[in-house]
């Protein structure tokens, strides 16, 4: 079961609680509606006789009982039953708060597949090697200006990058050029919180997430490409380079990665991140 359902649910149920404690009408009004409800079916069973009929007239007094004892709580009742409702669903918001991503995911979680044992054994094996730089002027072409602002001034350092995602990344660089014959380029990788705020301030259709909410800014992301005949191929509106963008995500998810071909608010076909729970939103800078 989905735990964020679940933390909902119970918030849900705690909120109803604290309304039943601290507003009277309402309070009045759920109760008269249980005891006639409950009423009704007692009533029933009383009309039913015997040993059924007996222990639903006790059951009856009961909740009078302890309707009429509610009505005469006082204001240190309720604040003390208010107090112990919020120890109680505190750790449970704080969970809420701190367990989940809460910075522009917008991808289905259950997207995620299962590592294929060939895959994982590739993982503990050799060290794979980042490929050589290609040269720094196909980076700064008009068409790929136009496909990706500011991509010339972007980062490509490998070693800036967490040394398991950068395992991962390779991998897909090497499934990818070995089984389909696509060589992948890497556009950017480690992203400094202040370029990741200079990208946002040029549009959501360059990216919605600012400072500290991109996996980017903790060596865990990568933007990727294609690199035929001496050019940068970003455009999916190329059918060649769409449907590498298309094998490159099963590849990726594959070894682990998450796909920006899966995202729902804003789809980046390029994109490959490795997630880590807590890490997004993390208010300090990755170690390089």
């Amino acid at each position: 079961m989905n735990l964020g359902l679940v933390l909902v649910a119970y918030l849900l149920l705690f909120t109803a609680a604290v309304a039943l404690l601290v507003l009277p009408a309402w309070r009045r009004g759920v109760l008269g509606w249980t005891q006639r409800q409950v009423s009704g079916c007692w009533q029933a069973a009383c009309d039913a006789g015997g040993v059924l009929g007996a222990a639903a007239t006790g059951l009856q007094g009961l909740l009078r009982r302890m309707a009429h004892s509610l009505a005469k709580w006082g204001t240190r009742e309720w604040a003390i039953a208010g107090a112990l409702l919020t120890a109680l669903a505190a750790p449970s918001i704080l969970a809420l708060w701190l367990g989940t991503d809460r910075w522009l995911q917008g991808y289905d979680e259950a997207t995620q597949r299962r590592i294929d044992p060939h895959i994982a054994t590739l993982l503990q094996g050799e060290q794979l090697v980042p490929p050589s730089p290609l040269p720094p002027e196909v980076f700064s072409t008009r068409e790929v200006e136009a496909e990706r602002p500011l991509l010339a001034s972007a980062s490509r350092e490998w070693s800036a990058l967490d040394a398991d995602f950068r395992q991962r990344l390779l991998l897909v660089f090497k499934l990818m050029r070995e089984k389909h014959g696509y060589e992948l380029a890497l556009l950017e990788g480690y992203r400094s919180p202040e370029r990741q705020e200079l990208l946002r301030s040029r549009g959501a259709h360059v990216t919605q997430a600012g400072a500290f909410q991109s996996y980017h800014q903790f060596g865990l992301a990568a933007d990727c490409a294609f690199y035929r005949d001496g050019k940068l191929v970003i455009s999916e509106k190329d059918p060649w380079a769409k449907r590498g963008y298309e094998l490159m995500g099963e590849v990726a998810e594959s070894v682990g990665l998450g796909w920006g071909g899966r995202w729902t608010s804003i789809v980046d076909l390029g994109h490959l991140e490795l997630r880590r729970p807590g890490v997004i939103g993390r208010a300090t800078a990755p170690a390089n």
